[in-house]
């Protein structure tokens, strides 16, 4: 409120000021309103996690009467011989490959793109904006049997290898518009003195496409960590299941099941994303907004 008086002249009449005060406390109330309703249901799932099973639907409230870490102890040994713990490695086991290989992959091809010339590359760019339209489960039928066939069914490799090789369009197209809104005369200065592409690319375009790739890698993070259909189709082995897929063994359709146990791992599941969300959310934003500088 004091901004909002300070930056009105001195000389505004009393009414002026009043009206900018009121506009301001309607925008503010207006907004906390609305992201309360948005958050609601977070809070509800972490107040939920603390309840026993019979206050989950006993009350809407978010706030346990009689708080209790049951469904955090009894939810992460689970029903199977191995702890969420175990559910949780295999998780990193998989987003960590899959990360750095986005990251390194859609770079290099994203840098093709937006600094050489070469045959069929407006055809190549275009073919690369097409799979953007394309379902993904158009391909599923035809990744399936080609691991098959590799003989990499119940294993992480169907998971990891598409990424070494950029098969996320979206981050190749990302990483171009990023790249494009970026000057080439540090690049050419650098050619200048020597230095090669793969050089300049390392050197000189890798600490300026710092943020768009913190950003890409946040988003694999946060995509991997909520995939369910690529580790259902792939994974057989209850050893090798990672959160996602953990979380559906302890729903039981056909007896009753322990909902605060659900609920618990939930909000353990979501802990990571969240964490690496607000600690990289600075670069996050600087690379989102940047990358649409320029199209």
């Amino acid at each position: 409120m004091a901004d909002i008086a300070t930056a009105i002249p001195a000389a505004a009449p009393a009414h002026e000021v009043r009206a900018a005060r009121l506009s301001a406390f309607v925008r503010y109330t207006l907004l906390t309103v609305v992201g309360l309703i948005m958050l609601y249901p977070l809070i509800w799932l972490i107040g939920a996690s603390f309840k026993t099973n019979s206050e989950i639907f006993g009350s809407i409230g978010f706030i346990p009467r009689e708080p209790t870490l049951e469904g955090y102890v009894k939810g992460w040994e689970t029903s199977t011989p191995y702890t969420f713990g175990r559910f949780f490695w295999n998780t990193f086991l998989i987003i960590l490959p899959k990360t750095i290989f986005t990251a390194i992959s859609c770079a290099l091809v994203a840098y093709g793109f937006a600094r050489f010339e070469f045959p069929f590359k407006r055809f190549f760019f275009a073919t690369l904006i097409a799979t953007l339209l394309l379902p993904n489960v158009v391909t599923r039928i035809p990744q399936y049997i080609l691991f098959r066939d590799l003989g990499w069914l119940d294993s992480y490799l169907p998971l990891w290898v598409p990424s070494a090789f950029a098969g996320d369009a979206f981050f190749v197209f990302m990483l171009v518009q990023f790249l494009r809104a970026i000057p080439r005369d540090m690049e050419e200065a650098a050619r200048v003195d020597g230095a090669n592409s793969f050089q300049t690319l390392i050197h000189i375009v890798v600490p300026m496409l710092l943020p768009a790739l913190i950003s890409v890698m946040l988003f694999q993070f946060m995509w991997t960590m909520n995939d369910f259909l690529g580790p259902l189709i792939y994974l057989s082995s209850v050893e090798k299941f990672p959160v996602s897929l953990a979380l559906k063994l302890s729903i039981d359709t056909t007896e009753a099941f322990d909902w605060n146990r659900i609920l618990a791992m939930s909000v353990l599941a979501l802990l990571p994303a969240l964490i690496v969300f607000f600690m990289a959310q600075k670069y996050f934003i600087e690379g989102i907004s940047a990358g649409g500088v320029k199209g």
